[in-house]
């Protein structure tokens, strides 16, 4: 046994900014959001419900919680003019207060410790389902200082059912836990590279590509082709044994 130490190099962690913001509409490739300030979480359900008999409190579950909260920034991309309630008319007009389309988002934020700063490491989150709804806006005249006008809208979300969960419309992907291969593959998928256009899994995928990272997959080629497994187990008292994780999705 160890006793507990509260000075330890590394160990003093915090979390600050927020950057790579990638917008996606529908089935369209994803979008860089320059100018993205913040995004800020909040959430809704999640009270309890207790239930009594003869006076005595016999459980106390919780209500579903779903995911809401604020997105803040300088500007936004023409794309999400449609999510804004706003469509483009004819040479430059756009009418104003017209249906909302729905969108998802991708961020980063940073994890830092005392001896990397906020190079240590980072979260990628993942919003699905999100309807934006603009906060209140003032223009205001030209003073001595020059204000940058900012934007800002309420957002709500629909969650998803996945197998085992409940339903959410929030993920989160760690650099500290997430295997450096399957961070690459989905950072290639969620920011594009040379061989594909930047677009975002469905939730159900993004499951699967967790779950299935490194299980084993054999191709025998044609169906008729005789598929040879062979095992050197070395001694010949010691037993063979092959453990297949299929995982849950």
């Amino acid at each position: 046994m160890t006793r507990i130490k509260w000075v330890e190099a590394g160990t003093r962690l915090f979390e600050a900014g927020v950057d790579r913001g990638v917008l996606y509409v529908g089935s369209n490739p994803g979008v860089p959001w320059i100018g993205l300030i913040g995004v800020n979480h909040a959430s809704y359900g999640g009270e309890p419900k207790p239930r009594y008999i003869d006076g005595v409190k016999i459980s106390n579950h919780a209500t579903p919680e779903h995911f809401e909260g604020t997105i803040e920034a300088y500007t936004y991309p023409d794309e999400f003019r449609q999510c804004d309630g706003s469509t483009t008319f004819e040479n430059g007009l756009r009418v104003k207060h017209q249906n909302r389309k729905s969108f998802n988002l991708a961020y980063r934020t940073r994890v830092g410790n005392d001896l990397q700063g906020v190079d240590h490491a980072y979260k990628i989150h993942i919003l699905y389902n999100l309807r934006a709804r603009p906060a209140e806006r003032e223009d205001t005249t030209f003073g001595e200082d020059i204000d940058p006008m900012t934007f800002s809208w309420d957002i709500s979300s629909r969650g998803v059912l996945l197998p085992g969960f409940r339903p959410t419309a929030y993920f989160e992907i760690d650099s500290r836990t997430t295997p450096t291969s399957l961070l690459e593959d989905i950072e290639n998928m969620l920011y594009g590279d040379e061989t594909q256009d930047a677009s975002l899994p469905s939730p159900g995928e993004l499951l699967f590509l967790f779950d299935s990272f490194e299980d084993l997959v054999y191709d025998a080629g044609s169906v008729l082709t005789p598929v040879f497994s062979i095992h050197d187990a070395g001694d010949i008292d010691e037993p063979v044994t092959t453990t297949i994780d299929s995982g849950e999705v």
